[in-house]
């Protein structure tokens, strides 16, 4: 935070535009998850006329350099500058896109209130939609690579090389959300799933960033693999994202010779 000489209260900080609502004729209420402030809701006042000076620039998947007012219930952007266009190369593509929703719906659930510092969380996220923009990488690993890193830097992590009950080391062969992931032989509910060992040798490549391990995992553990890390953030979230089913999980490589990319913006 500071002030102008005038004692006008500005700040500014970088963020990822999450989602926009119209406020009355030209207006719009932006949300953006930023890199010291955490999540804030901003006015952005006649950027719905054809003459705002930035209105396309506060569109979601915007990574943008932002300057705010501090107002007595929302904050109102006076400045925009684009740092990263991710939305211009990802709304041509229906699988990119889809993916991108599920990621900015995911971050905006797990930042916590409003102004809460999530420095981890925004580098996750623009790392995640660098990956989609570039398109190197199947975007299904994108999405489950940032989802399984948002779950750690939320305290949600699954166990998956020791029994998430009594810690005994692993591999194990059963797998139970409720009870935090991996499950031994004697902690296992009924009812757990029983993926394959490659699945979660999958699953923990991608927590890591081990992409030649996560490159190499077939179809059928990818497809797995997916589900679980689904199953397991829904089980927190206590409700569906309303993106995750339009979601494509199929392959989408297009080339295997990419930087990791989620959680390593530039």
């Amino acid at each position: 935070m500071g002030c102008d000489d005038g004692g006008v209260s500005l700040y500014r900080d970088t963020g990822v535009v999450l989602r926009v609502q119209k406020l009355g004729e030209a207006d719009r209420i932006v949300t953006l998850l930023t890199r010291r402030h955490g999540r804030v809701r901003a006015v952005a006042k006649g950027v719905r006329r054809t003459s705002s000076r930035f209105g396309a620039r506060l569109e979601p998947f915007g990574h943008v350099d932002v300057q705010f007012y501090t107002g007595r219930s929302l904050d109102i952007v006076t400045q925009v500058q684009t740092v990263d266009g991710f939305g211009s190369r990802l709304v041509g593509d229906y699988g990119r896109y889809t993916t991108g929703c599920a990621v900015l719906e995911t971050a905006e659930r797990l930042a916590g209130a409003d102004g809460e510092p999530v420095m981890r969380l925004y580098l996750l996220v623009v790392g995640a939609l660098r990956a989609l923009a570039d398109g190197q990488r199947e975007t299904s690993l994108v999405l489950d690579a940032f989802l399984l890193r948002a779950m750690i830097a939320a305290g949600w992590a699954p166990a998956l090389s020791e029994c998430a009950r009594c810690g005994s080391p692993g591999p194990h062969q059963a797998f139970n959300v409720p009870a935090g992931g991996a499950v031994c032989g004697q902690c296992r509910p009924a009812g757990s799933a029983t993926p394959s060992a490659e699945t979660l040798r999958l699953l923990d490549a991608l927590a890591h960033g081990d992409w030649p391990v996560v490159e190499g995992a077939s179809a059928a553990a990818r497809r797995e693999g997916s589900g679980l890390v689904a199953a397991h953030l829904q089980w927190h979230l206590e409700r569906a994202l309303r993106s995750l089913p339009f979601v494509e999980r199929r392959s989408s490589l297009t080339g295997s010779g990419a930087s990791d990319g989620v959680g390593q913006p530039r």
